[in-house]
């Protein structure tokens, strides 16, 4: 259908549209099931089964399950069913691992899916877009991004940017008349929305007309199809260094071979034997634990309110060194409260706190009635007039019988019109009774560039006016005249000077100023632009607003220092506003700067670059200016997050290091461009995703090192005893089940685990940082030389004391080696020693160290399995033995730092 072409009532006939409430929910429910959720479709998934066998394609695998083949035709079947058994276990245990990574990566996608505002029982609501179907009325306002094919109706200063489906850069302004013409390309359609493009100013409300793969953008679905998997930085460098350890583990494993042959063992064992410890030693499960590391530290991050959008953002996290957060409702609590308000030369204070209705205006210690000043009056009821913000009420209860009841105020809209609208409540004035009073005619919606609103009203007589708010220094530049003691007289150089006072006065206490003017119009005059409504302002007054700053944000910023990280505050604000809340949040030290917009516009990017690390609060910037920011920062070497919601804000978001939107306040396209979405737009949960992103890093840094260190003591077991000419410490079946019980659960253990105390008292990580850095080469390498020395020794030993056994001194040696790794899995916990860390901390780990010894309990005494893995039960003696042995790497080395430590 030729939607553009067809008239409003052609359009509602057309797509079923019920009557003025839009569709009940049950018509939607009748429509969901017949046309299908608005959902654009998606490339085939891998099944589940495929998913399975793609675990055994690796090379080592299929080379052991070659020699268990060989095992099976020289009658070697016990040997040979154990091998294929622990293949797949350690098939399902990878299986299981993907799967988990797969479904986080999946919950990820629905948390950030967009949301629409559909019209539905007569009710606003903001539903997610895959459950929108044709017919429904929905509304878009400026950062939305389209979730499916609209015929507008109605618009005001709409405009679309359609590069996406179109090619066009620049946004189109959309109206919602019918178009004659025929044949029309998508970009001439000026009456229509479509699916995946961007609002950038304005509203509009339409129909939709079509949904999922009906829309425009599913005609050319596959160009949203092709995603790319994302390989983060530190799984490229694992990807590299596993090739590294493969050809090391290989040489050293043919170096067993070989000279087991040399001095005599039986070949076929030896190859079993070598190709066992190859498929031990090798690391191939790193890059999937790494993922699922990452997965886990972002579901940790979606509790702590941080979805994570973009996996190189959580090690990106560890390296942040500055955060250039917006002030409102990210340090604040995004209640703006006026507290002043100027008129007539006079000043009143206004009562009462947060979103509460009720207080009163004093002037000194005497009680005011607003209605009864007329400047006052027009001030507060214009304040209204020119907004769109609700107060709303809902019940709360409270006490832990939940008996207790008490009502709680929200805002609906903008938190700034919001303070306006209780200011005015506070005096006396509804919305109901202004609109018996005056009717709104048309409104030109606020934007950064502009940084004013204004409506035109018509009163009872039939009298229109021109009722504008915004930043004071931008209405008094559009205004000529003022309300002064009563009168209206000439805005004169005299009475501006007292104006900016005020404003000066208001904002060194830390208050938020807006302006609120008025122009009455010519009977014929026209006003379809804003240009033409905003000039030739009566200025009333001023309005003085604080919005308190989140209890929190203190201790989050001073942490942040701690850490090494600089706090940066970027607002809108007054320059002397915004100094003042910085100070009180310590942001702003002493000696540290401050500068404005207008500063920014003057000053060369090499120069900002110098001065930027003495900077610490940018006020009065338009979201233009952070990209300059940004790019001041990273030229200084830092690794920057930036915060912010609106559509202009997404170039900085997208230059960022870590780009970090607003879940609560921000735009479809700032969220799209982030990597980071804060559900509560607080700055606390970013300092708790930097801790988080931090912990991230370091466990993978534990569990490398757990597993390298044990596949570093079991490759040197074996070679130690071939060079000094003993026999088989290990058999091929215990390498295999000490590869399966060691390395899996207790390494995933470690990438549960919690933060060390000193997470966010050190500074960042360097970006370029190797993964060994700070000794952790040399920490594998020590620990593992040290498993495989007392392994050897306890194998020794036995031998010695029981010559014609070597079964036994084969299952000393296997639990030596295994209690040697698991007591090293607790020094792995800490960077400086096993003494510095509760060992029952971390819960999983102790509960995954528990059942890896029930296992190999189970291998030991459990008579069927003995067979299996040449075990014989152990005597407290070996027992002594044993636990004596396998503390010595831990207790010795952990005790050698911990005294270098004092």
């Amino acid at each position: 259908m030729k939607w553009y072409q067809m008239g409003e009532e052609e359009v509602k006939k057309a797509t079923g549209v019920l009557g003025a409430d839009g569709l009940p929910q049950r018509e939607v429910d009748k429509r969901l099931k017949r046309v299908g959720f608005n959902k654009l479709d998606e490339g085939e998934s891998v099944s589940a089964l495929i998913l399975f066998f793609m675990q055994f394609k690796d090379f080592m695998v299929l080379v052991l399950l070659a020699a268990t083949l060989i095992s099976g035709l020289l009658g070697e079947y016990i040997d040979a069913i154990t091998i294929i058994l622990i293949i797949l276990l350690n098939g399902v245990l990878g299986f299981i691992q993907e799967r988990k990574a797969e479904k986080s990566l999946s919950a990820l996608k629905e948390l950030s899916a967009p949301q629409m505002v559909v019209l539905r029982d007569g009710k606003w609501l903001k539903v997610p877009a895959a459950t929108v179907v044709p017919g429904d009325v929905v509304k878009l306002t400026s950062g939305d991004r389209v979730g499916a094919d609209i015929r507008l109706l109605e618009t005001a200063s709409l405009r679309i940017e359609e590069s996406s489906l179109t090619g066009e850069s620049l946004p189109v302004h959309k109206h919602g008349d019918r178009m004659e013409q025929t044949d029309l390309q998508l970009g001439d359609q000026a009456n229509m929305a479509f699916m995946g493009t961007l609002v950038t100013e304005g509203q509009g409300i339409g129909i939709v007309v079509a949904t999922g793969m009906k829309t425009e953008m599913g005609k050319i679905a596959h160009l949203l199809q092709t995603t790319e998997t994302v390989i983060t930085p530190l799984q490229r460098k694992l990807e590299q260094l596993g090739k590294v350890l493969i050809a090391v583990a290989l040489l050293l494993t043919a170096m067993v071979v070989v000279i087991g042959v040399i001095q005599g063992h039986d070949a076929y064992t030896m190859f079993l034997a070598g190709v066992s410890l190859a498929v031990a030693a090798i690391p191939e499960g790193l890059p999937a634990i790494v993922t699922v590391a990452l997965a886990l530290g972002v579901q940790r991050m979606i509790k702590r309110r941080a979805i994570v959008r973009k996996l190189p953002a959580v090690e990106t996290l560890g390296c942040a060194s500055v955060i250039c957060s917006d002030k409102t409702g990210t340090l604040t609590q995004n209640k703006m409260t006026v507290t002043q308000v100027w008129a007539s030369g006079e000043t009143w204070h206004v009562s009462g706190t947060g979103y509460e209705p009720h207080g009163l205006f004093t002037k000194g210690k005497k009680e005011t009635d607003p209605k009864r000043h007329r400047s006052l009056h027009l001030l507060l009821s214009y304040g209204l007039l020119c907004n769109n913000s609700q107060l709303k009420q809902r019940t709360v209860k409270k006490g832990m019988l939940k008996t207790k009841e008490s009502t709680a105020y929200h805002i609906e809209g903008d938190p700034t019109e919001g303070a306006l609208l209780v200011a005015a409540m506070k005096a006396g004035f509804s919305r109901e009774q202004l609109d018996r009073q005056f009717k709104r005619l048309k409104e030109f919606p606020f934007e950064s560039t502009r940084k004013m609103m204004s409506v035109v009203v018509e009163n009872e007589k039939g009298q229109r006016f021109v009722v504008a708010k915004g930043a004071p220094d931008v209405i008094l530049q559009v205004s000529k005249k003022i309300r002064y003691r009563g009168e209206q007289e000439a805005l004169t150089p005299k009475r501006r000077e007292e104006v900016e006072r005020t404003i000066q006065t208001m904002a060194s206490q830390a208050l938020r100023t807006i302006a609120v003017a008025y122009r009455p119009l010519r009977p014929n005059e026209s006003v379809d632009e804003a240009y033409e409504a905003e000039c030739d302002l009566t200025f009333i007054g001023l309005q003085g607003m604080i919005d308190p700053p989140r209890e929190e944000v203190f201790d989050s910023i001073e942490e942040c220092r701690q850490a090494g990280i600089k706090t940066v505050m970027i607002t809108g604000d007054h320059r002397l506003t915004a100094a003042a809340i910085a100070k009180k949040l310590g942001i702003l030290p002493a000696g540290g700067k401050v500068i404005d917009g207008t500063e920014l516009n003057h000053l060369t990017d090499r120069r900002l670059t110098e001065m930027v690390d003495q900077i610490y609060v940018y006020a009065r910037v338009s979201p233009e200016h952070k990209l300059k920011i940004v790019k001041a920062m990273q030229e200084r070497g830092h690794i920057v997050a930036m915060t912010g919601d609106g559509v202009n804000d997404a170039p900085a978001i997208k230059a960022a290091n870590i780009g970090i939107a607003m879940g609560i306040t921000g735009t479809d396209v700032a969220k799209e461009a982030s990597s980071l979405i804060l559900s509560d737009d607080n700055f606390a949960t970013i300092r708790a995703a930097i801790r988080e992103g931090r912990n991230i890093y370091d466990n993978i840094r534990k569990f490398i090192r757990y597993m390298l260190a044990s596949n570093v003591g079991e490759i040197l077991v074996m070679l130690f005893a071939m060079l000094l000419g003993m026999p088989l410490p290990l058999v091929a079946t215990q390498i295999l089940w000490i590869n399966l019980v060691t390395d899996g659960l207790p390494a995933m253990a470690l990438g549960m685990d919690q933060p060390e105390g000193n997470v966010m008292k050190r500074p960042p990580r360097h970006p370029r940082e190797g993964i060994f850095a700070r000794g952790l080469a040399w920490k594998i390498v020590s620990r593992g030389f040290m498993i495989g020395v007392v392994t050897l020794a306890a194998f020794w030993l036995t031998l010695q004391a029981n010559p014609d056994d070597l079964t036994r001194a084969q299952s000393v040696a296997f639990v030596t080696l295994v209690m040697a790794q698991l007591i090293h899995v607790f020094d792995c916990r800490s960077e400086y020693s096993v003494f510095h860390r509760n060992p029952f901390e971390n819960k999983y780990l102790v509960l995954a160290v528990l059942s890896s010894v029930l296992l190999m309990l189970i291998v030991i005494y459990y008579p069927p399995l003995q067979q299996v893995f040449h075990t014989v039960p152990l005597t407290g003696r070996e027992w002594l033995l044993i636990i004596g042995m396998a503390a010595i790497p831990t207790v010795v080395l952990g005790g050698f730092r911990l005294l270098k430590a004092k």
